[in-house]
């Protein structure tokens, strides 16, 4: 895990706020961007990348064509990314583009972040997960708090989160996201008491989340895998429900513990539909004694 803090899982490769516009209007950040990949192509040595430099070279760096052709995009297409064209850019080519671009990790979150990408490298760690963040879900545990995104992804989690509705350390991080787990691991569907109602009304909030969201391509894959994986979600994304976040209180049936009465509280750390803390407080003494086991459990096996 990428973490200072022992006690706290943080998902790489994720975003607090996925596809987010910034604050740069769309032509802006096109020339942002373009300006971006050229001074960071202009610095490159054609030796750095085991190209042979020639004798009739002019250009500072590398040229468009060998950017194109290291990064396996074609020549046409790399261009117009330099000249601001409004084109759209998948996570895995800027992918390449980073990598054939020798950039650090700071200039590869800038790179995603102009285009407006989530990125998918596994290594990636996630800026807006603080150091403070991360030692208040340490402080909350044995109460179960995870830091989400619009998107419900999971940045971030304390131990008893990772062992509330399934075992998230064994989960890929690229599908640690509640939608996707709520509707395809057996695990955490067997733990949601009232798995119906309680999927319904995810898929109505993440509707809501979405309708912002809508050209975006990381939330148009999110949509796209989860019609393709469950039928149940395909039915309820049909029937267009839309709801407005909140808390409420729920009932899980945790495999090591039992059963489990919490508060689910969202605490927003940006906009409202961005980045946010949730906890699940409990909700009577048996609960609070449970979850103080499974912390305990968590620690024995740590």
């Amino acid at each position: 895990m990428v973490s200072e803090l022992p006690d706290v899982r943080v998902v790489p490769g994720l975003s607090s706020d996925p596809g987010a516009a910034g604050p740069f209007e769309p032509d802006v950040r096109r020339q942002e961007l373009a300006d971006f990949l050229r001074s960071r192509r202009e610095r490159i040595t054609p030796e750095q990348v085991g190209l042979v430099r020639g004798r009739r070279r002019r250009t500072p760096g590398l040229r468009r064509e060998e950017v194109a052709q290291l990064s396996a995009v074609g020549v046409t297409w790399y261009t117009w990314l330099e000249q601001a064209r409004d084109i759209q850019v998948s996570p895995q080519v800027l992918d390449a583009l980073a990598r054939a671009l020798l950039l650090d990790s700071g200039e590869r979150g800038h790179l995603f972040s102009l285009a407006g990408a989530v990125d998918p490298a596994p290594g990636a760690d996630c800026p807006s997960v603080t150091l403070a963040l991360r030692e208040m879900l340490r402080q909350l545990d044995p109460i179960p708090a995870c830091i989400q995104n619009s998107r419900y992804d999971i940045l971030a989690y304390n131990r008893t989160y990772g062992r509330l509705l399934c075992d998230l350390d064994a989960v890929a991080p690229e599908d640690r996201n509640c939608m996707i787990l709520a509707y395809t691991n057996a695990q955490w569907r067997s733990s949601v008491v009232e798995l119906a109602e309680v999927n319904r009304l995810m898929a109505a909030k993440f509707r809501r989340s979405m309708a912002e969201h809508l050209a975006e391509p990381a939330w148009k894959a999110l949509l796209r895998r989860l019609e393709e994986s469950s039928e149940e979600f395909r039915e309820i994304w049909a029937r267009h429900e839309v709801v407005a976040t909140g808390g409420r209180t729920k009932i899980f049936r945790n495999a090591h513990v039992g059963l489990l009465r919490l508060e689910h509280t969202d605490l927003w750390l940006g906009p409202s539909r961005g980045p946010r803390m949730v906890t699940y407080a409990p909700s009577d003494e048996e609960t609070r004694k449970r979850l103080q086991e499974l912390q305990d459990l968590e620690l024995a096996e740590a």
